[in-house]
Parts: C-alpha cells; sequence; structure tokens
C-alpha cells in the first residue's frame, strides 16, 4: 500500500484555494451586476423625452380634445442629480407656436417619502427664448448653465412610483391631495396626473379648480392621451 504523496498536497492546496477565489470573485460579480440600484429618476427622464401627439383622442372626440403636439428634450443635468427637460405643447397646425413651455426637474424622492421620484414644474425666465428649442441644433439652443439660470417660479410637484409587472404603465403620479395655488381662469388651486405607459404613450391630466372646489378649467371627461408618431 502506498502512502500519500506529501509533494502534490500543497500544489492541490494551492489549485483549490486558487479556484475558490475566482469562484468567489465571479459570484460577487454577478451579484453587484444584479443589485445595481435601478435609477428612476434617468428612466423616468428618458421615458418623458420625445415628439408625442393627440391626434387619436381629437379624431375620436373632437368636442372633447385638441389635436396637440407635445415636444421635450434634454436640457441640462444639475449639481444635484436633478435632470431637467424642457416641454412645450402646440396645436398641431401651428407648431412653431407653442401655447405652454415648461421646464420639468426630475430627481429621487427624498427617503422619507413613499414614491420612486418627483417631477416638479416650473415656468420659464423667458419663454420666447426657448421658443422650439427641442426642435433647433444643440448649439442653437441655451446651455445648460443658461437653462439653470432661467428655471423661474415652481408650479406644481408630481410623485412618481413604477407600475407593478401586470399593469400596463410604466410609472404613475399626480399631485398632492389639494394640489397647488393656481389662479388662472378663476381657479384658487390646481391638480394634475401623470401616466407614462409601457407602449411610449403619456397620459396626463391637468385642472383647476375654484374656491368652491368647482372645475374651472381641464378637460372633464379623462386624461389627454400623446402618442409617439409611430404608435398605431
Amino acid at each position: 500500500m502506498t502512502g500519500p504523496n506529501v509533494e502534490s498536497a500543497p500544489l492541490r492546496n494551492v489549485l483549490l484555494t486558487s479556484l475558490g477565489l475566482l469562484g468567489g470573485a465571479l459570484l460577487l460579480r454577478k451579484l453587484s451586476k444584479s443589485a445595481a440600484p435601478w435609477d428612476h429618476s434617468r428612466k423616468l427622464a428618458d421615458a418623458l423625452i420625445g415628439e408625442k401627439f393627440s391626434t387619436e383622442q381629437a379624431t375620436q372626440d373632437p368636442e372633447t380634445y385638441f389635436n396637440l403636439r407635445l415636444n421635450s428634450c434634454p436640457a441640462a443635468e444639475l449639481t444635484d442629480g436633478s435632470r431637467v427637460i424642457y416641454v412645450e405643447q402646440a396645436f398641431l397646425r401651428t407648431p412653431d407656436k407653442p401655447y405652454r413651455q415648461r421646464f420639468l426637474k426630475i430627481k429621487s424622492c427624498p427617503k422619507d417619502i413613499k414614491c420612486d421620484a418627483e417631477v416638479s414644474s416650473y415656468a420659464i425666465r423667458d419663454p420666447e427664448e426657448y421658443r422650439n428649442f427641442c426642435d433647433r441644433l444643440q448649439n442653437q439652443r441655451p446651455q445648460p448653465e443658461e437653462v439653470a439660470r432661467d428655471i423661474a417660479e415652481h408650479l406644481t410637484t408630481l410623485t412618481m412610483s413604477r407600475c407593478g409587472k401586470d399593469e400596463q404603465c410604466f410609472y404613475k403620479g399626480s399631485t398632492t391631495p389639494g394640489g397647488f395655488p393656481n389662479y388662472w381662469n378663476g381657479a384658487t388651486t390646481c391638480t394634475s396626473d401623470l401616466v407614462i405607459l409601457k407602449d411610449g404613450a403619456i397620459q396626463c391630466w391637468d385642472r383647476g379648480y375654484d374656491e368652491h372646489g368647482i372645475q374651472v378649467w381641464g378637460v372633464r371627461k379623462g386624461p389627454y392621451e400623446f402618442k409617439p408618431a409611430t404608435s398605431g
């Protein structure tokens, strides 16, 4: 009977140790990839960007919905990590004459608020300077440092949450109960609801209410639905 090969034992131990370290490293890399945090602010900002239209709604119910173009694109990224998007709405027949222009600031929710991201809308210091911003060449637009200076009055904030796997939406949210101050057309407050669908469409519903809680502006029937031009 032969005894153990004492000379091969150290070599075998080294090989086993090396294989163990390699396997551990591969497992750690796999776990690190799977545990990478989901950047809600970036995902939400990306989903909001693009040119979308309410043409389908306007065709089906012209008494309620106008044929509008919603156009949005990145404008800046702030030092706190917030992403700023420029958004404008116009009648499709006059896309170069937007009737609404806003900055949207998107950032992750504070830890004490149960949501994934916040979307805050702001007035623009000089709207005419930004008209058709998204349609211009990059070097013909106001640059990010100018955008940061031109963010004016805060208008609303919506708290957004990622939709469940079985839902047709990607993100959904609304303003806090009670809404935000608004004094257009006899209103005292306004509310907003926003749903981003998985097919790229956006549903938004803005309404204004007077001091008695009576709706004085905004669609009553339901939200506008803006779809990418390639839909349908």
